[in-house]
């Protein structure tokens, strides 16, 4: 099993839920249209990856960065940045076809994520962004949420069981884009209240 950092301790989540079109700018910013209903797909422990690729068998890859949530004993017990990794071009095909996402969505090194760390309130202003070369390139907070954390938590309790250990992505805000090869992505996790402290989180990646 694939596994995720927690406290310096490993973990192999059963599966990650994510949630689409979460952020109204990232929906105009695709021509898709505001659901009435929470979108949710999932991809399998087999996502999970340390390395950033910009391909996956020659398809071309896009980025999407994405506040989450690691599960356990019935709440968001703690929190990350993950990137969740899309064919974009196929996800588009599929969709016009009314098929499912999961070829585009859910292969082999689909979701990357920061170590996670603990937290009190899953509701807390967080906000993250991701920088490319040191450009930033997304951003996004809670405030801009369609569908704030404890809404997904209950809404996903509604259908499926959650195991600890399991991780929710929340949804990512606008500037998603191609991942070109030989590029540093830094992602970065706070709260907006605290500008001056350092980062709950930080983590890089080498694309290749």
């Amino acid at each position: 099993m694939k596994t995720v950092m927690l406290e310096n301790k490993a973990i192999a989540p059963s599966k990650i839920l994510c949630i689409g079109r979460n952020y109204v700018d990232h929906i105009h910013e695709l021509g898709n249209e505001i659901p009435d209903d929470m979108v949710v797909f999932f991809k399998p422990n087999s996502a999970i990856s340390t390395q950033l690729y910009s391909q996956h068998l020659g398809e071309t890859l896009h980025y999407e960065t994405e506040l989450c949530f690691l599960y356990q004993q019935g709440r968001f017990s703690h929190v990350g940045v993950g990137l969740d990794l899309t064919k974009r071009e196929l996800q588009s095909k599929l969709k016009a076809k009314g098929l499912p996402w999961e070829k585009a969505k859910a292969f082999d090194g689909a979701a990357l994520f920061s170590p996670f760390v603990a937290i009190d309130d899953p509701s807390a202003q967080f906000q993250f962004s991701l920088s490319i070369d040191g450009v930033l390139t997304q951003e996004g907070d809670i405030d801009l949420m369609i569908y704030p954390p404890q809404t997904i938590l209950s809404e996903l309790q509604r259908f499926t069981r959650l195991e600890d250990g399991d991780i929710v992505m929340t949804g990512t805000p606008k500037g998603v884009g191609i991942i070109p090869p030989n590029r540093v992505f830094k992602v970065t996790l706070g709260l907006k209240d605290a500008s001056h402290q350092a980062p709950l989180v930080e983590n890089e990646w080498q694309s290749q």
